[in-house]
């Protein structure tokens, strides 16, 4: 799907740097062609089973590989991605991780998209000893509860962006709410999260009812009216992908939209609302991704290189890929080497660009600070879009060291 051309010459017009300044090893390039044993990234998700997420993303850390190498590598060595498709099965993915590992000598691991798939890369990253860079898994666990040293997460956790929800939902008059999220990891560390974080700001709230639907198997008919029995006056989504759309149409035939206020983690992402089109519920408090609206420089150069590689505007994948590169790309920079140790010292604290701006893995729980949109769901020319919608900065969304050390293992502190 091609952007318009007002669009277009907005976003190229914005920058007046190139997207290579987001780089570490492009802001310092090295004499040369890269050479010698190239620095091999594992890298396992579930392609095949979430395109709209991983395509975008996929094209992302290609344009980042692409960029590092041109301008010198990563310690004077040529940088090569390994992808692997887990079809979001865990077993594939640890099957995949111990032939990268084992077979393909890669020198860390990174990726994975569903939160099961996440913790079962994490695990096998703990027993061989060998560094993990979850990039988009977002549950609790992967950092607290299940936390390991050898994994680090990037994006926000469903406790963050759960936090960052919060805020706008406790001004909503409701008291009685009902939550729809799927049955696994995800969907149950989220609606945990929402529930805490909500009842502890407004203690008047009451959750009357659950709903817990598979994964990609939503009923949205028999699930609303479920819902509607419980009179709610307000809802808390986590729902994606076609289950998502399902709940909307659903939902938009039967005018629960909008008379019901919803909050919904993630349903602001580019990803969904491709899908959704017209039928985008107004007013939805939503985290996402507006693309066509940020003004920073760190997004308008990445934007800007996404644009000219691929003639498409970035998904919240593409951030994801994007950003997943630039922090490995600082770490290896800074530890100057790939030794495992070495580049887990080097990520505590470590400091780093996004197209959203600076980063930091917290020292404590190597969770990363990279912040999420919140805003409204809106029609524009019968498109879905955000408005009135601000930066989260993930830093201020996150528990203190102290609350993360009651949940963290003990042994994942050292």
């Amino acid at each position: 799907m091609s952007v318009s051309p007002r669009r277009r010459h907005l976003a190229v017009a914005t920058a007046a740097a190139g997207a290579a300044a987001l780089l570490p090893g492009a802001a310092r390039p090295q004499a040369g062609k890269p050479s010698g044993r190239p620095i091999r990234i594992g890298e396992i998700n579930s392609y095949s089973t979430i395109p709209q997420f991983l395509v975008p993303y996929r094209k992302a850390w290609e344009l980042a590989t692409e960029q590092i190498n041109e301008a010198g590598g990563l310690l004077g060595r040529p940088v090569e991605v390994v992808a692997r498709d887990d079809a979001g099965r865990p077993d594939d993915a640890i099957r995949h991780a111990t032939e990268l590992v084992t077979s393909e000598k890669v020198d860390l691991l990174a990726g994975t998209f569903l939160s099961n798939v996440g913790l079962a890369v994490a695990d096998y990253a703990l027993r061989s000893k060998v560094l993990f860079l979850a990039s988009e898994p977002l549950s609790d666990a992967l950092v607290w509860d299940k936390g390991n040293r050898y994994t680090f997460r990037l994006r926000a956790s469903t406790y963050m962006q759960s936090a960052m929800l919060v805020e706008e939902a406790a001004r909503l008059p409701a008291k009685r709410w009902v939550t729809i999220a799927p049955n696994y990891e995800y969907g149950q560390s989220a609606v945990a999260s929402f529930k805490a974080l909500l009842q502890a700001a407004r203690p008047d709230v009451q959750f009357v009812a659950e709903q817990w639907p598979a994964l990609n198997r939503l009923e949205a008919a028999s699930t609303l009216q479920a819902v509607l029995a419980a009179r709610p006056e307000a809802i808390f989504n986590v729902t994606f992908g076609a289950d998502l759309a399902r709940l909307v149409r659903e939902g938009n035939l039967r005018g629960v939209f909008p008379r019901v206020p919803v909050v919904s983690l993630l349903s602001g992402e580019p990803e969904y609302l491709d899908v959704l089109r017209e039928e985008t519920p107004r007013g939805w408090i939503v985290t996402g991704y507006p693309w066509d609206q940020i003004k920073t420089p760190e997004h308008a150069q990445f934007f800007n290189a996404y644009f000219k590689k691929n003639n498409d505007y970035p998904r919240l994948g593409s951030v994801v890929g994007y950003a997943m590169m630039q922090a490995l790309a600082a770490a290896i920079t800074r530890a100057r080497s790939v030794e495992t140790e070495r580049l887990i010292g080097t990520l505590r604290g470590l400091s780093f660009s996004t197209p959203f701006g600076p980063a930091v893995f917290r020292a404590v729980d190597h969770q990363s600070t990279m912040g999420a949109y919140v805003g409204k769901l809106d029609l524009r020319d019968g498109r879905g879009t955000m408005v009135q919608w601000r930066y989260a900065d993930g830093a201020r969304y996150l528990p203190t060291d102290a609350e993360v050390r009651k949940r963290r293992p003990p042994e994942a502190m050292s």
